[in-house]
This record gives C-alpha cells, sequence and structure tokens, in this order.
C-alpha cells in the first residue's frame, strides 16, 4: 500500500499537525510519501524528510500554491493520486478545504476526521458532537482520508532523511485568488498544540472580566486560553479561541474550564484533554461529568487565588 501525506506548513516551518498525520498514517502500513506544496518552501521539505518512516517528499512550488488554495492544491493532488493507494492530511481548516475537494474529483467518499485506525481500511470517527463513535470501512479502490490530529503522537525523527523530489505543479485555474491573511499575535502557545488550556465561558460576563479572570491565569501558566462558543459569540473572547465541535478540538494535558457549563458542542472539542479542572458555581452543570476535578465556586473568587498562589 502506498500513501500520500498533504503536509500543512507555513511555507517556513513543517505544523506538528503533518507529524501527528503521520502517525495515522504509518497505522495504516505502507509506503509514506509527503508532499509539500508552497512556495519558497524548502525548508518545510527539509523537515517534512527527517520525519521518521518517510519514504520521500515530493515539493511542488509556484505562486499558486503559496497559501495552498483549494483549487491549485485539490489539482495538484489528484495529479499525483493515481500512484497511491491513500491520499491523508491533517483535519486542518486546510485540510478540511482541500480534501473534499480531491475526494470528489477522483469520485470516492471521503473518510473524515479520524481518531483511530483499525486495520487498513477500516476506522473510527466521532459523530453526534462526539457522543458516539462509527466504525467506518472504505471500500473504494482509492481512501481519501482526514486525521483529528489530537488522537494521535507525533512521529519522531531519523538520522538519516529521505530524499526530496521535486515534481511539476499543475496550472491554476483561476478559480479563486488569495486576498490577505490576517493574524492575531501572541506570545502564548497556539491552542491547537498547547500543552495547557486555560479556557473561560459566558459566564465571565464581558470582554472586560475575560481579560481580567482567564488571561493572568493562562499567562502565569504559560498556557494557550480558549473559549466556549457562547463566551465567544458574546463577544467576550476572539473568534480563534473557541474550543469545540465549531472551533478548535485541543487535547492537551491540562485542561481549565472556567466558568464554562459543558455544552455538548464545547465537551467534543476538549474531552480528550489528558486532565479536566472544571470551575463552576452551578454543581448540576455537566462539565462536571467529564472533569477529572471539579471546584465548586465563583470564578472571580477562586482563579484570581489560584493565579496569586503559583
Amino acid at each position: 500500500m502506498t500513501i500520500l501525506l498533504f503536509a500543512e506548513h507555513d511555507n517556513i516551518s513543517l505544523s506538528e499537525q503533518t507529524a501527528r498525520a503521520l502517525t495515522a498514517a504509518a497505522r495504516i502500513g505502507g509506503d509514506i510519501d509527503i508532499v509539500v506544496a508552497g512556495k519558497d518552501a524548502e525548508s518545510v521539505a527539509q523537515e517534512a524528510a527527517r520525519l521518521d518512516g518517510v519514504r520521500r517528499v515530493l515539493l511542488a512550488e509556484c505562486d499558486a500554491l503559496e497559501h495552498r488554495l483549494a483549487e491549485p492544491t485539490a489539482a495538484l493532488l489528484v495529479s499525483l493520486g493515481a500512484e497511491y493507494d491513500v491520499v491523508i492530511a491533517p483535519a486542518t481548516t486546510t485540510g478540511k478545504n482541500v480534501l473534499p475537494r480531491v475526494a470528489a474529483l477522483l469520485d470516492v467518499m471521503q473518510v473524515s476526521e479520524i481518531v483511530e485506525v483499525v486495520a487498513a481500511d477500516t476506522f473510527k470517527r466521532p459523530i453526534y458532537a462526539g457522543n458516539a463513535i462509527q466504525t467506518v470501512q472504505a471500500t473504494d479502490a482509492r481512501t481519501v482520508i482526514t486525521v483529528r490530529t489530537a488522537s494521535f503522537p507525533p512521529t519522531g525523527t531519523q538520522d538519516t532523511p529521505a530524499p526530496i523530489e521535486i515534481v511539476e505543479s499543475v496550472g491554476n485555474a483561476g478559480l479563486s485568488r488569495f486576498v490577505e491573511n490576517r493574524f492575531a499575535r501572541s506570545e502564548r502557545p497556539e491552542l491547537g498544540s498547547a500543552r495547557i488550556v486555560v479556557s473561560g465561558g459566558r459566564a465571565l460576563g464581558s470582554e472586560e472580566k475575560f481579560g481580567e479572570i482567564i488571561l493572568p491565569l493562562a499567562d502565569r501558566l504559560g498556557a494557550a486560553v480558549g473559549a466556549s462558543r457562547a463566551a465567544v459569540d458574546a463577544g467576550y473572547a476572539s473568534n480563534d479561541w473557541q474550543v469545540g465541535q465549531t472551533g478548535k478540538i485541543v487535547a492537551p494535558d491540562l485542561y481549565i474550564a472556567c466558568g464554562i457549563s459543558g455544552a455538548i458542542q464545547h465537551l467534543a472539542g476538549m474531552k480528550d484533554a489528558k486532565v479536566i479542572v472544571a470551575i463552576n458555581k452551578d454543581e448540576e452543570a455537566p462539565i462536571f461529568q467529564v472533569a477529572d476535578y471539579g471546584i465548586v465556586g465563583d470564578i472571580f473568587d477562586l482563579v484570581p487565588q489560584f493565579e496569586r498562589q503559583l
């Protein structure tokens, strides 16, 4: 079996999501190639070549691939895909944008957001906001897969890097164009890969209180900041901090939920954390059902006390 892994990167460095997706690919079994699509991305290809178990790295560079727009990127993967039994990618914003188009062009079903590899053609994936796990078997000639990377550890590195081969990119049909990227600048860890996450909910009451209560604790712990959808919708927190089914899926070593009731959609995004600490004044809040440690009390009193004792 041959597997093509679509790399997640920013043209400068390789995302850890790629190493995690590689772990899933290795569990499927077979020869694994990584395709790096971008512009001036040779340093990314070199990083990918050092990942353990990679047979070779395919580097495709052109202006149309700089921002990995869905149309030219999918066309590239389809042109390469004839040689492979499996096309796989992390279930990131880019992966979710590109791989459904690849599946459609190949006329196959996509297996989305797998969390476990049962066999080479059988996988487990969450459904109903993570409240049930579905086992699916792929029967198409080729399999297109996205990986929920929080469920897999990152693959290590190898001493001898894999060879890097330059491949021809396909032309840009002009169906879409890149306008701009807007990034929230922060010295905190990236939410999707942070070891510690401190999240706040609607109970904080305002953007000012969110900043006063959540941010000092996160900074003291060296943690990423998260938020419930209710807090984001109310304008208390930035959209890119949202944790849940419609936000980021996280699996940190420690997740601290402050004033979050625990709606199903939020639990779907954080219940795989190794240790969950919940602070809420409502002892009946659903968050306590998944928490390893629960504290019933006022977040406006408890969180500052906790932060001062660190």
